[in-house]
């Protein structure tokens, strides 16, 4: 009877990293059929589409899936149409929260996000009531075996990047929204494609956030992007390192 539980717990598991797995690469496919839209289906004329297509190089998508998601997004007609779509709100402790989406339903996705703010403590609030929290920003982001932090902080700054914040395992590259594809010229010559490149938003200050708040908000975060048409979610919270770990368990 082990044995057998013990397959099934296997059986489990690999069904939920596949099911994880199948979410992610809807998400990615979208943002390629959006950013092919959007301008060229050419990555080397169509800078949001190379990041897009470097993201989901990141996450080992087929590369037949890519071309086929870039094939059908040429084609007019073919597929379905998404908006981008940003909602801010208040998560539990004040914290400030944004959600940038892409959805071929409006009314769908804004009832879903309303619903999970409502139930994890939060609000959704209008356009502009979090967003001047935070900075809209340039981001890239390189393994940290490509340079030595001290390293990617002189190609940074040569490139013309704003800062640098290097980990274990990766560096993440801020600067200048409209910098941005200059800044990846610049770190692309010296040091290769990096592991992803995006907008996103970076806050000002952090809300320190208890065990209990944190518990919500970190629930409300998941459950956000989850969501099939939920790309991205940025907050500006800080909790205690052990209190991450013991909700992180």
């Amino acid at each position: 009877m082990a044995g057998h539980s013990q397959f099934k717990n296997i059986m489990y598991r690999k069904g939920a990293q596949d099911a994880k797995r199948s979410k992610m690469f809807t998400k990615l496919i979208r943002e390629i059929t959006v950013s092919a839209r959007a301008e060229l289906p050419d990555p080397a004329a169509n800078p949001r589409l190379r990041a897009a297509i470097l993201a989901a190089r990141e996450q080992n998508m087929p590369k037949d899936t890519i071309d086929r998601a870039i094939k059908r997004a040429s084609q007019a007609g073919a597929g379905e149409n998404y908006d981008e779509v940003r909602y801010e709100g208040f998560g539990p402790g004040g914290v400030g929260v944004i959600v940038e989406a892409l959805t071929d339903n409006r009314n769908r996705t804004a009832s879903e996000v309303r619903a999970l703010f409502s139930k994890y403590g939060g609000a959704l609030g209008e356009t502009g009531s979090v967003s001047y929290l935070f900075d809209r920003v340039g981001l890239l982001r390189y393994p940290a075996a490509a340079a030595s932090a001290e390293g990617m902080f002189e190609a940074a700054a040569e490139a013309g990047a704003s800062d640098v914040e290097s980990s274990g395992e990766t560096h993440d590259i801020y600067c200048a929204a409209d910098e941005l594809q200059a800044v990846r010229a610049g770190l692309e010559a010296r040091l290769g494609d990096p592991l992803s490149v995006r907008l996103t938003w970076r806050p000002q200050t952090a809300i320190a956030v208890d065990e209990e708040k944190a518990q919500s908000l970190l629930k409300l975060l998941a459950l956000l992007e989850d969501s099939d048409d939920v790309q991205q979610v940025i907050a500006n919270f800080e909790m205690a390192d052990d209190v991450m770990r013991r909700l992180s368990a």
